[in-house]
């Protein structure tokens, strides 16, 4: 049934229309029963569904209905696997129309800027194109069961200080190539049915009521069709906000904001068309729900056993001195950490879900292996307790290999509130050291939402990332840790030796009511890998219980213009015995010099499952964004003329194969020559290098490149290199000073300069 909207808003009172714009309660949009319109429910997401049935709250403090809580963001970006997030999107949506929800509120693709922030475990990455990617199959996989998502929080929502105050002071390129472009992707390829908008404000400006932001970027550029919805409470003037582009604000102001655009309308400072067109976006989407609903059948159980899969794709081993993967014969084996008995596998707040079952390590393990278990620290406190302490030394001591789950508790990182460290309890490195101790075969398991601080690493012999790896995460660690299943994830995020390695530590969370992005377009390991920084654990990084070796890297063509694409192939075998899949990654290194430039910057992977000794050939293509910056002048992404890298790698470290191609630029920059242009930027360019390298042997000669103390040969180099500098450095008005030139004649030189770059 295709409904006429614009037939049901012409029948609509002022104050209805303004009451569609503002939630009924906490979860519910409003309705119109007389014009057939639904009041349509919402929930929390993003990794499982957070539906309550009494008491509401947008923090996660009451009860919601029982459901299956799937890996965390932090942990399935290691996975690098599209089809796997869409499978998970798919049962998401399943349980969703089971529940009668219209959209789930999520996913969430804040770039990671800080280890500190307390919502990263919500986040998928430091790198915006892999964060956009997961999005957008998480997106495609909610929505093909008609219900819809809410990508969040637009945008440069990247800490919890002050968050629905603080003002996000992030220059136009930056904002543009790291922490706009994770949404942009998505948005235009999964095509999310809403979009909430954040707290903060963006360079002064509130995100609800930024008029560049949420129409001129995200409707007019990218073309999205849906609704914006506000963050809970980040309205800060409604009025404001409708014209900008906030079609609803939730929950309710209890009709407060309704009378206000109300009032608005009736004395013409907000136009009724401008709520017409908010009303029918709202429409548009509640209708497609209601009116192509699909019967919900879902499988606790079976959901269960995908996020047990899931898990085990993400999780990511980070060390391994032989000591994996255990034999399950023959040895003695301690499970150390209250985290074994009691996991951590989601975060605190908005998402936080009321699992229907949660299996443990140490009760997984019981199908495979006898294990002896020890508490060895407390979670409520970090206080070291003697006696538990002294209890789990001597239990490893007694085995063959001791397993230590650790890493952060609940109050550590949470929403609401960021980290002010990167350190794990002290209870809980105390506990791996002393096991240390008396223990060679040591292997840690971590359970937590961003990086921490390894002190131990070095010490032990095995280290497994669970992240926060959802309800089924002790399954998953037994799997990889008894070798069921070979690890595959690989980082999502660098891991840097300290916290004061990190780019943002100098600006996060910032001074009073903002904070400066001052690291610019290094974010991650594009500042890590371009300062050459010692890191723990670099970007892509990840191993595997077998080997894989990278070969015959092609290209479809060594030239192209920066409107083709490129093919890039090549072939990737496993070289071990065991089954194993490889993600492989493919970096772009831009080598042109046209701009200050990370080092290389993601573009594009692929994960291939092998069998021992297997090998298969795949390939990725590249296009111009792959090649592009975002250029301030012209506002517009631009790809410049010159070689490129491509960098096939087995982490953002670990270059296997690279090749080179040349990229023409069918964009030609535009240039305005005034009196203080360079010669050097005149001499770049060749219509104005013909019209000035005739002056330039003068101009050096009068700049002192032929110098009467030239005592060698050597220091006549020195004297001309000196004298060249100069001149590419010395702006026209110059020309007075060193040619005697009038100011008259420089600006007919403008003008002929001028004309030159001008001609086509």
């Amino acid at each position: 049934m295709k409904r006429d909207v614009k037939k049901i808003i012409s029948e609509m009172t002022l104050e209805e229309k303004a009451g569609m714009c503002s939630g009924k309660d906490f979860w519910h949009l409003k309705g119109a029963e007389r014009l057939g319109i639904p009041a349509v429910m919402v929930s929390d997401g993003p990794h499982g569904l957070r539906k309550q049935a009494e008491e509401a709250d947008h923090l996660g403090l009451n009860e919601s209905i029982k459901a299956v809580c799937f890996p965390t963001a932090c942990a399935t970006a290691c996975s690098f696997d599209r089809d796997l997030l869409e499978e998970m999107g798919e049962r998401i949506g399943d349980e969703c129309q089971a529940e009668n929800l219209s959209v789930i509120l999520g996913p969430a693709v804040n770039i990671k800027r800080s280890p500190l922030c307390g919502r990263n475990f919500e986040y998928f990455s430091e790198d915006p194109y892999l964060a956009s990617q997961m999005a957008a199959a998480h997106i495609k996989g909610v929505q093909s069961k008609n219900v819809g998502t809410s990508i969040k929080h637009f945008a440069a929502n990247n800490q919890e200080h002050r968050r629905m105050s603080c003002s996000s002071e992030i220059d136009e390129r930056t904002l543009r190539e790291i922490y706009l472009a994770a949404f942009e992707t998505a948005i235009k390829e999964a095509k999310p049915d809403t979009v909430m908008c954040s707290y903060n404000r963006i360079n002064g400006e509130f995100a609800s009521e930024n008029h560049w932001l949420l129409t001129e970027v995200l409707r007019d550029e990218w073309g999205f069709e849906g609704y914006v919805m506000s963050d809970w409470g980040a309205v800060n003037d409604r009025v404001k906000g409708l014209k900008a582009g906030l079609e609803l604000e939730m929950p309710g102001s209890g009709g407060n904001t309704d009378k206000e655009i109300v009032e608005a309308v009736k004395n013409g400072e907000l136009e009724e068309s401008v709520l017409d067109r908010a009303v029918e976006r709202i429409l548009n989407i509640v209708f497609k729900f209601t009116d192509n609903r699909q019967e919900g059948k879902f499988d606790l159980e079976e959901d269960h056993k995908l996020a047990a899969k899931i898990a085990g794709e993400s999780m990511v081993l980070l060390k391994n001195e032989g000591v994996l993967p255990i034999p399950v014969q023959g040895k003695k084996i301690a499970f150390i950490g209250k985290f074994a008995e009691t996991p951590r596998f989601q975060g605190g707040g908005s998402s936080h879900i009321n699992s229907f079952k949660i299996t443990s390590a140490l009760e997984a393990v019981k199908d495979v292996a006898q294990v002896t278990y020890a508490q060895g620290y407390d979670v409520k406190e970090d206080v070291i307790d003697q006696v538990m302490l002294d209890q789990a030394v001597e239990v490893a001591k007694e085995a063959d290999v001791a397993v230590i789950f650790a890493g952060l508790p609940d109050a550590f990182e949470s929403e609401g509130y960021d980290r002010s460290h990167m350190r794990m309890p002290d209870c809980q490195n105390t506990l791996i050291s002393e096991i240390a101790k008396v223990q060679e075969n040591v292997v840690v398991v971590l359970h937590n939402g961003s990086p921490v601080e390894m002190p131990w690493a070095d010490q032990v012999k095995g280290i497994l990332e669970a992240y926060l790896g959802g309800q089924a995460v002790g399954q998953a660690e037994v799997d990889i840790l008894f070798g069921k299943v070979n690890p595959s994830g690989k980082l999502a995020e660098t891991i840097p030796y300290k916290l004061s390695d990190n780019p943002s530590y100098l600006n996060f969370p910032g001074d009073g009511q903002k904070v400066e992005y001052k690291e610019g377009v290094f974010v991650g390991y594009r500042y890590y890998d371009t300062k050459e920084m010692p890191v723990r654990y670099p970007f892509g990084y990840g191993l595997s219980y077998t080997t894989f070796e990278y070969k015959d890297l092609q290209l479809s063509a060594d030239k192209i213009k920066d409107t083709d694409k490129l093919k890039v192939r090549l072939k990737v075998k496993n070289t071990g015995n065991r089954a194993g899949k490889e993600i492989v990654q493919l970096y772009v290194a831009d080598k042109t010099g046209a701009a200050s430039r990370p080092v290389k910057e993601l573009r594009n992977f692929v994960k291939v499952e092998l069998q021992p000794q297997e090998e298969k050939t795949v390939e990725m293509e590249l296009d111009k964004r792959s090649f592009a910056w975002y250029n301030t002048e012209i506002h517009d992404w631009y790809a410049a003329s010159g070689e490129y890298e491509i960098l096939a790698a087995a982490s953002s470290r670990d270059i296997r194969l690279k090749k080179t191609v040349y990229v023409e630029s069918t964009r030609e920059l535009p240039m305005h020559i005034h009196m203080n242009t360079t010669i050097g930027e005149l001499l770049e360019n060749p219509k104005t290098k013909a019209v000035i390298e005739g002056m330039t042997d003068s101009l050096i000669q009068h700049m002192g490149g032929s110098s009467e103390e030239e005592n060698s040969a050597a220091s006549e180099a020195i004297t001309k290199e000196m004298s060249l500098k100069m001149m590419e450095n010395s702006p026209l008005r110059s020309l007075r000073s060193f040619m005697g030139m009038r100011t008259e004649e420089i600006q007919e030189l403008i003008q002929k300069l001028q004309n030159a770059a001008d001609h086509q």
